[in-house]
Formats: structure tokens, C-alpha cells, sequence
């Protein structure tokens, strides 16, 4: 691997858009396969890229993508829409261009029951369809009640936006809604959990638009850590666009959250006074999507443990598992890992339906964060296989450096842009 610099690694990543593609390509082999029926579950960052790797690396299989909705609402960048820089038609993709480019048949149903042993997908509209591989991506499903009070019907006034879509729109309403002087609560959970850095980004954000509208208004974040992903970069970017307006508690302080009051509208940290909030973004703990508990995937702390050279499930044969569902570690919980994971585990089943070996993975992360509209900061990484399991590459990417001249960010923030846009085509069309 030829030695970047941090400046000359992000300007590619985000300039040249190179982020889908060009990183991961040379995991990706053109073996031709024998025809063979796949489906994928789920139409998120992992499954809808799989799918439509599947279709660009053998014509020759049968893809079928399940996913309910007609579209698909990204969580990066539905922090943007909460702070006002963009609308959610922005973060909205739909699957026309894996359907008619690619050849990828859709099915706007949910998956409710797998049988493993008859290779059988049961749907909710009461068909099956019979796979001879599975790739299972069912993102991410909340623990209701990890948190006393917070159940399904408090997330409707003390929203999540941790799915982007109905509950971003909730919890912007309750933004613009708030009045000047107000307290907006975000608490975030522990590790693991869908995009490490989001939480704070959200803050930043939110943080834009109440400077902008609502300057007396306050931001306080009870984390359920003792740090947090690129803290010192983030607390750099507060101390310098939003001086004293976003306090953060952290798990030692009494910020990890025991209980909430939906009719009070307050939270109960683990030691200390009932806090009151104007507007309060409760995140709680999280597990892999439903369909793949159902199906015997999970393991006891309800993530599925796979193979981490294809991805193919550890409980159950040829059932592949990716993106944040997956036990990918140490790899982040993130939409641009799950893109990743989905090209080697489409590798991997063409491999496998051609009877060939597969080709050595690499996998890669990147992931920028918002701190402002012009102040962008990132993290970004390289993996390989190593005894059996991903490791990063070290030297290998990096974080942004903290004490930079203020066009680095203004540039990296133009690089987000890039990076969201380069995905999402590369994706979705």
C-alpha cells in the first residue's frame, strides 16, 4: 500500500467520491457462477448493496431484494435535515435503478419467518420465496423498556430518530416548536449501537439551528459512556462555533439515563435530580433487527455472530448476515461498513455457488460527521483478514487532525457532501 498523507487520503475519499467504489474493488473477483436463486432482506446500506454487487458480478444469479418500504430514508445525513441544512426528500432513495439497471427483483413486503432447513423466506403478504443463499440485513431494532418509561408510545413524544424517516420529522417539529431560552435532552446509549459518532453530530447540529434561531436555548447530552467517538474534535468544534451551549455528562457524572417521564417530560439519571427538558432525543439501547431473532441468528446479547471472511451466519448455513446486525467488529455499526460488508459478502456467495475459493477480503470504513455547516471532521479506516477475523490496517486511514487552519474543515465538510452523494449513487442510482 503506497504511504498518504491525511489530507491527500480525504481529498480522494470525498473530492473524488472514491469511497464506494475504488476501496473496494480489489476484494471483488469475476468468477463466473453458476445461476443460483439469492434473497436479500432489508434494503439499507448492506442489503441493497449486496444485491445489486450480486447482479454486477454474475448476470447469471437471481436476485431478489425484500424490503418494505417503496424507499429508503438514510440516517446520515438526517442529521443535517434536523439542523436545517437539507430537507428529508434529500435522505430519501428509492429502487428503481436496482430494478431496471441491474436486474434486481424487488418485493415490497417484510420478511416475518426464515426455514433454514427447507431454504424457505416467509412474508407477511402470506407468499414465500425459496433462496439457495440468504443474505439477511435487517438493520437495527430498539430494546423498548432498557429504559423505564420508554416504550413505543413515548418514542412518538420523546422521539429516537435513530430510524431516519417519521421520527426525524417528529423530532425537527419539536425543534422548531421549542421556544427561545429551551432545553433540548439527548441521551444517548451504550456500546454497541447503530453510528457511534451520530449522537454528537446531532447535538452539533442541532446546535447550528438553535444559534441561528433560538441563541438562549441549551443542549445537554446524558451519555451513558465515560467518552465518546472523536471527542476531542467534536468538544474542539462546540468550544469554537457554540461556546457554552452543549454541556456533556458523562456516564461517571450521572449522565447514563435510568428512567424517563413522558408526562413530566423529564429524565432520571443515575444519580442526581430529575432533569426537564423542552425537547428530549432518548436513544435507546439497540439489537439486530427483528427477522433476524426470529430466524435463530441472534446470539445472547441479541447481535448475530458470522464468519468474518463472508459474513455467513455462525448459527445457520448459507444465511449471510451484514451491516449493523452483524458482529463485525472492529468495525463500526455504520451505513459505509455495511456497504463494505455487503461487496465481501457478495463475493463470497458468488464464490460459493461457482465452487471456487474466495478471493482475500479487504474491508473499509469511513465516516464523516457535521459539526457545522462548514466545519466537517472524520475517521476513517482499512481492514483485513487476520487469525480468522477483521483487524484494521495500521497506518492506515486515520482521524482528522485536531489543530488545523479553518479551510480543512470547511473542506472536509465539502468532502461529507461528496461522500453521501458518492454512496448513495453508487447504491441506489
Amino acid at each position: 500500500m503506497t504511504k498518504t498523507t491525511r489530507r491527500d487520503f480525504i481529498r480522494s475519499v470525498g473530492a473524488l467520491g472514491a469511497t464506494t467504489s475504488l476501496l473496494s474493488l480489489p476484494v471483488l473477483g469475476h468468477a463466473k457462477a453458476a445461476g443460483g436463486r439469492v434473497v436479500v432482506i432489508g434494503g439499507g446500506f448492506g442489503g441493497a448493496t449486496c444485491a445489486g454487487y450480486l447482479r454486477k458480478l454474475s448476470s447469471d444469479i437471481d436476485v431478489t431484494l425484500v424490503e418494505r418500504d417503496s424507499t429508503f430514508m438514510t440516517c446520515p445525513f438526517s442529521n443535517a435535515v434536523l439542523g436545517g441544512l437539507y430537507d428529508m426528500d434529500f435522505i430519501t432513495h428509492g429502487y428503481d435503478s436496482l430494478r431496471d439497471d441491474h436486474g434486481v427483483k424487488i418485493v415490497h413486503d417484510s420478511a416475518v419467518d426464515i426455514d433454514a432447513g427447507a431454504k424457505k423466506v416467509r412474508l407477511a403478504g402470506g407468499s414465500s420465496l425459496k433462496y439457495d443463499r440468504l443474505v439477511v440485513s435487517p438493520g437495527i431494532d430498539l430494546r423498548w423498556n432498557a429504559i423505564e418509561g420508554y416504550d413505543e408510545a413515548a418514542s412518538a413524544v420523546m422521539p429516537h430518530a435513530w430510524k431516519a424517516g417519521e421520527q426525524t420529522a417528529i423530532l425537527r417539529k419539536q425543534l422548531e416548536a421549542m421556544p427561545d431560552g429551551g432545553v433540548v435532552i439527548i441521551a444517548p446509549p451504550g456500546n454497541p449501537f447503530r453510528c457511534p459518532p451520530g449522537p454528537y453530530e446531532r447535538a452539533s447540529l442541532i446546535a447550528h439551528y438553535l444559534k441561528t434561531h433560538k441563541p438562549r436555548s441549551k443542549i445537554l447530552i446524558y451519555d451513558a459512556k465515560p467518552n465518546f467517538s472523536k471527542q476531542p474534535l467534536f468538544e474542539q468544534g462546540w468550544a469554537a462555533l457554540y461556546p457554552g451551549m452543549i454541556e456533556w455528562i458523562s456516564e461517571s457524572e450521572g449522565g447514563a439515563i435510568d428512567a424517563v417521564d413522558v408526562r413530566a417530560m423529564t429524565v432520571n439519571p443515575t444519580f442526581g435530580e430529575p432533569q426537564k427538558g423542552d425537547v428530549i432525543n432518548v436513544i435507546p439501547p439497540q439489537k439486530a433487527g427483528t427477522i433476524a431473532e426470529v430466524a435463530g441468528l441472534t446470539d445472547d446479547n441479541g447481535w448475530c455472530p458470522v464468519d468474518q471472511r463472508t459474513f455467513e451466519s455462525r448459527a445457520q448455513k448459507d444465511i449471510y448476515v451484514i451491516g449493523d446486525a452483524s458482529i463485525a467488529t472492529p468495525m463500526p455499526k455504520s451505513g459505509f461498513a455495511a456497504s463494505s460488508q455487503g461487496k465481501v459478502c457478495a463475493t463470497a456467495i458468488v464464490a460459493s455457488l461457482a465452487g471456487q475459493d474466495m478471493p482475500e477480503p479487504s474491508y473499509v470504513n469511513t465516516c464523516y460527521s457535521l459539526v457545522g455547516p462548514d466545519y466537517g471532521i472524520s475517521v476513517a479506516a482499512v481492514y483485513r483478514l487476520s487469525d480468522g477475523g477483521i483487524a484494521a490496517v495500521q497506518g492506515a486511514g486515520g482521524v482528522s487532525p485536531k489543530d488545523v487552519d479553518p479551510e480543512f474543515r470547511v473542506a472536509e465538510s465539502r468532502y461529507a457532501v461528496g461522500w453521501y452523494q458518492s454512496i448513495t449513487s453508487d447504491i441506489w442510482g
